[in-house]
């Protein structure tokens, strides 16, 4: 049987994260606090790929990237490259749509202090592995940081010792598929310029352009 493409919204298969949104729920009924599904068209030729919902980003609002600062950067940035039409409101309902990509999370559940763990990570990859076999049209994958950049590896059965992740690189698979890398848009990154939004946008630019 073919793994679900979302986890349910009480996915029991992480005890420690099953706790976070137990308490989360507690503490804020009224936030999505459930595993954050993908947003954007399957047909997408591109895969756009975090780490996991933040806080009170995504697990508050239910869409990934909205909320949060990491989003700023992000949806600027595909508004920018037309990969996204309408505004950015940082809320679900603003009206923005996605144009040519779809996002998704390597972990769906938000962690506590923002960082799942190994053992999450590759519980949390058969969803992966199932989202890219439903993507008929997809050509490429930006990965948002390296334990994205390891996820997508692990979820095509590639060893991650093969594609080393770094920030502008562009990684040619064995599936056809090209695997681009950037530091996560996260406001630590932002803040101390490890990212800055030229980096990010090069980024994404040198990828559409790697695609025409």
């Amino acid at each position: 049987m073919s793994p679900a493409l979302e986890p349910p919204r009480d996915c029991p298969l992480c005890p420690r994260l099953v706790a976070y949104r137990d308490a989360n729920r507690a503490a804020n009924p009224g936030w999505h606090n459930a595993p954050v599904p993908c947003w954007g068209e399957r047909e997408a030729p591109i895969l756009i790929l975090g780490l996991a919902p933040g806080v009170r980003g995504a697990n508050r609002t239910g869409r990934p990237f909205t909320g949060d600062f990491a989003g700023k950067l992000l949806y600027a940035t595909l508004l920018q490259y037309g990969l996204a039409a309408g505004e950015y409101a940082e809320r679900p309902d603003d009206g923005m749509r996605l144009t040519g990509v779809r996002i998704a999370n390597a972990v769906r559940c938000v962690p506590p202090e923002n960082l799942p763990t190994p053992a999450e990570i590759r519980t949390c990859n058969a969803f992966l592995k199932a989202e890219l076999a439903a993507m008929p049209n997809l050509r490429a994958v930006l990965a948002l940081g390296t334990v994205a950049h390891n996820a997508l590896l692990r979820s095509l059965g590639i060893p991650v010792a093969r594609h080393a992740f770094a920030h502008g690189a562009q990684h040619a698979l064995p599936n056809g598929l090209i695997l681009a890398d950037s530091y996560h848009v996260s406001r630590y990154n932002t803040s101390t310029r490890r990212l800055t939004p030229a980096m990010f946008e090069a980024a994404v630019a040198a990828l559409l352009a790697r695609l025409c």
